[in-house]
């Protein structure tokens, strides 16, 4: 399997490096030309939502990645990346691929000062380590989303069909078991 991976600004490469430990092949998807390579999955990495919108327009990689999603490609978001998702923002009009039918909300857990770690329940896998660093939360979410986990009364990680959307980074902890889980979406 190889994962493109979201790599114009954020934590792409510690996405890549726990894809590579779980045995997939990765791609940097960093301009227009890298998003007609072959790949099987995609990661939108977290970072700075505002910052990542505007490159992928400025880029030239809007409009094919925004395909790429509803044509089904398993896609796996953290962070920034589920606000890319996100069908409406409540504290932004801004909004960018919205093929998630949810609602979040960013920087809801404040400034920099506000990040935090736990861990917590994730349906399907118990107990897993979760950093939040200027996280966004999902204020709502449609029929069809399912909630994977809950903080302090706030919706964490959600799916959607092939959608994987979380508000923290998986990526800077040890445990592989959502990156495991995001890759058998592909199979």
């Amino acid at each position: 399997m190889t994962v493109g991976i979201l790599a114009v600004q954020g934590a792409f490469a510690e996405h890549k490096q726990k894809c590579v430990q779980l045995g997939a092949d990765c791609i940097e998807l960093r301009n227009h030309s890298d998003m007609h390579a072959h790949y099987d999955a995609l990661i939108l990495p977290g970072g700075e939502s505002t910052v990542q919108g505007k490159l992928l327009n400025d880029l030239g990689m809007f409009d094919t990645l925004k395909a790429r999603i509803e044509s089904g490609i398993p896609v796996f978001a953290t962070c920034a990346g589920m606000i890319l998702l996100a069908d409406k923002i409540e504290n932004d009009d801004k909004t960018y691929l919205r093929s998630m039918p949810i609602t979040v909300r960013r920087n809801a857990y404040g400034r920099q000062l506000g990040s935090f770690y736990t861990e917590s329940d994730f349906k399907g896998l118990g107990t897993v380590p979760m950093t939040f660093i200027r996280a966004p939360y999902i204020g709502s979410v449609s029929d069809e989303v399912e909630v994977l986990a809950v903080v302090d009364n706030h919706i964490v990680a959600a799916r959607y069909k092939n959608q994987l959307a979380v508000s923290f980074h998986p990526e800077l902890n040890d445990d592989l078991r959502i990156h495991k889980m995001f890759l058998e979406f592909g199979k």
